[in-house]
């Protein structure tokens, strides 16, 4: 696989026929729900094949083909670069942004909590609804974040108004 299969795939989202068409696949399993005619439809769908996107089954139906995009990311994956110890342990708690688990370890608590502090801008006073709003965007026990982050120091608290007292700076 190469460049190649990549632009054609590219090509056929970009195309509005075979966009629609791949789109009402996806959505309802049924090909004329693209709102296209036979013919537009037929020619989509054969596009679709040939670019690996849709598989007709034994029953003559089609259906998506999700793995292509699995197999176009695979080939253009470039191994990973070497990272900090910061940004391993960063790797293997949050998942999408989101926190798999809030860390036991101290230190690499510390490493998590740092990171989320950083949403916090330096100065600015949040009420408790802010700060809550924002760390449920992390995990859903924000209740413990919050705590976590102000017995480290890297949040203050005064009057149910918080604000950032710590953690690192970017520069």
């Amino acid at each position: 696989m190469n460049d190649e299969a990549i632009r054609q795939v590219l090509g056929l989202l970009y195309q509005e026929d075979t966009l629609r068409t791949l789109a009402a696949l996806t959505l309802s399993g049924e090909p004329e729900e693209s709102g296209l005619g036979k013919e537009a439809l037929r020619r989509a769908l054969d596009r679709l094949e040939r670019g690996g996107l849709a598989v007709r089954d034994d029953d003559g139906g089609w259906t998506v083909r999700r793995e292509r995009f699995r197999e176009l990311l695979h080939t253009t994956a470039r191994p990973a670069e070497p990272s900090s110890p910061e940004e391993k342990v960063l790797r293997s708690f949050l998942v999408d942004g989101r926190l798999r688990a809030i860390p036991t370890k101290r230190d690499k608590q510390l490493i998590v909590l740092d990171y989320i502090a950083q949403v916090f801008e330096p100065g600015v006073r949040y009420p408790e609804k802010e700060v809550d709003v924002a760390l449920r965007a992390f995990h859903d026990d924000f209740a413990a974040l919050r705590r976590y982050l102000v017995d480290e120091g890297m949040l203050t608290r005064e009057n149910n108004v918080y604000w950032r007292s710590g953690g690192s700076v970017e520069p």
